[in-house]
């Protein structure tokens, strides 16, 4: 499976990106360090990251979660990750979506693309009716990409993280599959 948008695409992780992602979060260890949970060294080893593909094919296998790679159209190059996780169905159908991006190519709008990709997947490959996303109220950057992508602030949620040893607050964002329906016309250009 792959989707595909102007500049980027996403598809599940291969074992043969597992070098490449590694690669990705050891150049990225200290730009990453403000916005995630501490990570042990061995996170950031070859045999690390094809552990964590083989898991993330088992989440997909059991509807848990889905992860992408984020890779350039024109080089086919790892820039980074989204991911559904946490999917819950029944009456909630719910995932929190979650991403990183290598710092060499922010601010150029390919996260968006790639949530865009993300969403599209959840809401009409996976059949769920509502995204969540949580942000740290000082990362404006991906704040942004959440608002570009039609997602809303629904509140702060206190202490919700604990992030290198403090519980540190997040903003909340959601997208419904209605209000993916509206946004996906809207970009299309059928409604103004």
């Amino acid at each position: 499976m792959k989707l595909t948008l102007d500049r980027v695409h996403i598809r599940p992780f291969a074992l043969s990106d597992a070098e490449p992602l590694r690669e990705l979060r050891v150049h990225n260890r200290e730009y990453f360090r403000p916005y995630e949970p501490a990570r042990p060294d061995s996170h950031f080893t070859l045999e690390f990251q094809k552990n964590l593909i083989r898991s993330c094919w088992r989440d997909a296998q059991k509807d848990a979660g889905y992860i992408f790679g984020i890779f350039l159209n024109d080089n086919d190059r790892l820039i980074g990750r989204v991911s559904l996780t946490a999917v819950f169905r029944g009456p909630w159908q719910n995932a929190n979506i979650g991403y990183y991006l290598d710092r060499r190519y922010t601010g150029r709008g390919f996260m968006t693309e790639a949530v865009r990709l993300a969403a599209q997947f959840a809401f009409t490959d996976a059949g769920l009716h509502r995204l969540q996303g949580a942000v740290m109220p000082r990362n404006t950057a991906s704040i942004r990409v959440l608002e570009k992508t039609g997602f809303r602030y629904e509140g702060l949620a206190r202490y919700y993280l604990h992030i290198h040893e403090i519980w540190d607050d997040h903003n909340i964002y959601a997208m419904t599959s209605e209000e993916w329906d509206t946004e996906a016309r809207r970009r299309i250009g059928m409604i103004p």
